[in-house]
């Protein structure tokens, strides 16, 4: 299965949509002003296995997973996958499990003491545990899908986000490239 790419890298036209380090949320919001947020479950449960690692958790255990659609109209163009480890809902985190349909980015740039680190970024298919999620709401599933990811912290306490950019969202103009890093 593929890896991860580091923060230098990024893939040809999805990289405007890959390598933008401001709030998706935001940037969707400013083409689409009518999007929203579809929230697919919220569940405790054990993450991906390529979660661990970056989380800081030993396999098996477990943590808070929420999945949402954002949608444009009637589109979806971006499916997001969130981890929480348990001990950041009992502490700074614990408004995270009360989000319902409002999109976490709005909260995580909302409050300076939120720390991000690197973006990370890979192709997956139907190999990867995201990709069959992330495509049952498409009329037709591409062969691979684009997807990054980003751990977050707030007083010592990790969150993972990961972005499954889907094919709609090639529709609409990328941030401008040439202010990424």
């Amino acid at each position: 299965m593929q890896s991860w790419n580091t923060p230098a890298w990024c893939a040809g036209g999805w990289r405007g949509w890959l390598c933008d380090h401001g709030s998706l949320t935001r940037r969707l919001r400013a083409i689409c002003p009518q999007l929203r947020v579809q929230r697919l479950g919220q569940r405790i449960a054990r993450p991906n296995p390529d979660e661990y690692a970056t989380l800081g958790l030993r396999r098996g255990q477990r943590a808070l997973i929420r999945e949402v659609l954002l949608i444009c109209g009637d589109t979806p163009l971006v499916f997001a996958h969130s981890v929480v480890p348990l001990p950041g809902l009992d502490g700074p985190w614990v408004a995270l499990s009360r989000l319902g349909n409002r999109p976490l980015g709005e909260t995580l740039f909302a409050d300076p003491r939120v720390r991000r680190f690197p973006l990370e970024y890979r192709q997956v298919d139907v190999r990867h545990p995201l990709y069959l999620p992330a495509v049952a709401h498409l009329a037709v599933a591409p062969r691979r899908l684009w997807m990054r990811r980003s751990q977050f912290a707030l007083t010592g306490h990790p969150l993972l986000v990961t972005e499954v950019f889907l094919p709609a969202l090639m529709a609409y103009p990328a941030p401008d490239s040439q202010r990424l890093r």
